[in-house]
């Protein structure tokens, strides 16, 4: 069952991304962390966000901006491994708090309280309509790239900054799309070269056959979304997605999830 609820909302979270205004990781983290501890769903997730970026560059890639990767992918690569860092370190402090409800003992850690505030504050920006015109000029690459990389490594919530600061950086519509995508990229590997010691501690818990299968369903969507909706935004779907994050980032917070 677990298999199947995850590989529908993997199909469903890549299509969703073209015209949601969220990402895949975003989208999917939420439905994988019901079935896994969080610091794995986190690594699982960026592992089928990875497959996806990678998949996505074979049509794509050649199209992405050289020197925006140089100022804007060099700084979120260094960023990416503090956040990734971070996020190891959080996972192994101990419970902050513990409580008996709904049956069970329920804990809130700081892993959970971070990831919690992080999935709903970045549900906020991206419904910000001030914080969608803001627009920085090409000097600010850098400090985009730390702003991006920090937090992808972090929480894999990266798209919403570094489109803020590409949006303004003269490129064509094709070559944002591409860039973008390659800058992606770059920061999901160094993130998962700090979550690979990790993953081969705790290779065993990862559910390697779901990865594969929520990969392919990403694929399938992406596809089917760039088929069917190219250049629609649902502003319908868009507050439902953002529901449901709320509502799981409070899970996380209270330490229900």
């Amino acid at each position: 069952m677990e298999f199947l609820i995850v590989c529908i909302a993997s199909l469903l979270a890549s299509s969703f991304t073209l015209f949601s205004g969220f990402g895949l990781g975003t989208l999917l983290m939420p439905v994988v962390v019901l079935f896994f501890p969080l610091e794995l769903a986190i690594a699982m997730t960026a592992i089928v966000h990875l497959a996806n970026n990678l998949f996505k560059i074979g049509l794509l890639g050649r199209k992405a901006d050289s020197s925006v990767l140089l100022r804007f992918g060099l700084p979120a690569i260094a960023a990416a491994f503090v956040g990734a860092a971070l996020l190891t370190y959080l996972g192994e402090v101990k419970p902050i708090y513990e409580y008996h409800a709904l049956g069970s003992a329920r804990q809130v850690s700081a892993l959970k309280l971070v990831i919690g505030f992080l999935i709903i504050s970045f549900v906020v920006l991206e419904l910000s309509p001030t914080f969608s015109k803001i627009a920085l000029d090409r000097r600010w690459l850098p400090l985009g790239g730390l702003i991006s990389g920090f937090f992808g490594g972090l929480s894999g919530h990266q798209g919403a900054f570094r489109s803020m600061f590409l949006i303004k950086a003269g490129l064509e519509k094709e070559a944002f799309v591409a860039t973008g995508i390659v800058l992606a990229v770059m920061v999901d590997l160094s993130r998962m070269t700090v979550y690979g010691t990790d993953i081969s501690a705790h290779g065993e818990a990862i559910a390697w056959q779901l990865v594969m299968g929520a990969s392919l369903s990403a694929f399938a969507g992406a596809y089917i979304g760039g088929k069917m909706l190219k250049k629609v935004t649902f502003r319908s779907i868009q507050l439902m997605v953002s529901a449901l994050l709320i509502v799981v980032g409070c899970g996380l917070i209270s330490g229900v999830l």
